[in-house]
């Protein structure tokens, strides 16, 4: 934290709360903006950014997710990650390691469309809702419920492709297609469209809570970083300085990210892999011990992973001039019920 702080311009000092100015949701006068905060163009713009976001990660991680699905489906073989590297390499040479990237680019970047699209559109639905007052009150409730929300649709955007990645990536060799074009009428022929769903639920089960974390920590955690470890007002920041806590606040989010999802994410992987079995199919093979299988390389991924997202996603709403509200501050109107406020 002490080099998170070193980074802004000024030393740190202590802040008084009466020193801190009132932040609005509302874009400042002084500044010219593509938008208004929470119009049709301001959730398109969101959308925009969240594929690029989850598109290019997820696709850019590629070979570390092909070694973690095959460290989860055959342990004995692959063992640990420098061990899968090795065998992937030496089995299917050095581009064998970009296996399943077609259906990862275009899986990510359709959820990555709804995950933060949506999500914008449900907490400001749900944060109406509830009023102003219960929504700082609540907000960490606010953050869960609107993310669990926009991740079931983004999860339905992302299964077909979710399955044929995975089938790419964890079949014997030789056994499945290697190529999109290929695995998705191959999957369709045997399996119908159910095929694309099969793993739908489990992938709830990995997602919404990853999704849930995600959102949540980063929210609070931007919030915390403001209020403890920077060394100024979010306002008085400049854009990159502001993106610097957005990357840290991304990262400390996607390690517990990646442990709250993993046990689901073993699952399905194992079912996407073995034709036909069921989610207590997929639990009792693999056994408590086989659900982590796979966890370290997933927290270096989905924390690296979930930082750049972040980063991604707030530098396009930069570059895009989106309306970037700060952190949640107490309404005055709070401040006045409970004898805070400055006479």
């Amino acid at each position: 934290m002490d080099r998170l702080a070193s980074l802004f311009s000024n030393p740190i000092k202590p802040i008084q709360a009466e020193e801190v100015k009132t932040r609005s949701m509302n874009a400042a006068a002084t500044e010219e903006y593509s938008c208004e905060f929470g119009s049709g163009k301001y959730y398109a713009l969101c959308a925009v950014g969240g594929a690029l976001s989850c598109g290019l990660t997820h696709t850019a991680v590629t070979p570390l997710d092909l070694v973690k699905c095959r460290l989860q489906v055959n342990k004995e073989k692959y063992k640990n990650l420098g061990t899968g590297f090795k065998l992937t390499v030496a089995e299917q040479g050095a581009k064998g390691l970009m296996l399943g990237w077609a259906p990862t680019a275009i899986g990510y970047t359709a959820q990555g469309i709804c995950k933060f699209g949506f999500y914008e559109v449900f907490k400001n639905t749900y944060a109406g809702m509830m009023g102003e007052e219960n929504a700082f009150l609540y907000r960490t409730s606010l953050y869960l419920i609107a993310s669990a929300s926009a991740e079931f649709f983004a999860d339905i955007a992302l299964s077909p492709m979710e399955a044929c990645k995975v089938r790419m990536q964890t079949a014997a060799l030789g056994a499945f297609p290697t190529t999109l074009r290929e695995a998705a009428p191959k999957i369709y022929a045997a399996e119908g469209i159910t095929g694309f769903y099969k793993s739908l639920v489990p992938l709830w089960g990995r997602q919404i809570p990853y999704t849930m974390m995600k959102f949540a920590c980063f929210e609070r955690t931007v919030e915390a970083l403001y209020a403890n470890v920077v060394p100024k007002p979010r306002d008085e920041c400049s854009k990159s300085e502001q993106l610097v806590v957005t990357f840290a606040a991304g990262y400390i989010a996607g390690v517990f990210c990646a442990i709250v999802s993993h046990p689901a994410d073993t699952v399905v992987s194992y079912m996407n892999k073995a034709s036909g079995s069921g989610i207590g199919d997929a639990v009792k093979a693999l056994g408590f011990k086989g659900l982590w299988g796979g966890l370290g390389p997933r927290i270096i991924m989905i924390g690296t992973l979930t930082a750049l997202q972040w980063f991604i996603y707030d530098g396009v709403k930069v570059q895009l001039r989106l309306p970037r509200p700060p952190p949640a501050s107490m309404p005055e109107s709070l401040k006045i019920k409970l004898g805070l406020a400055q006479n």
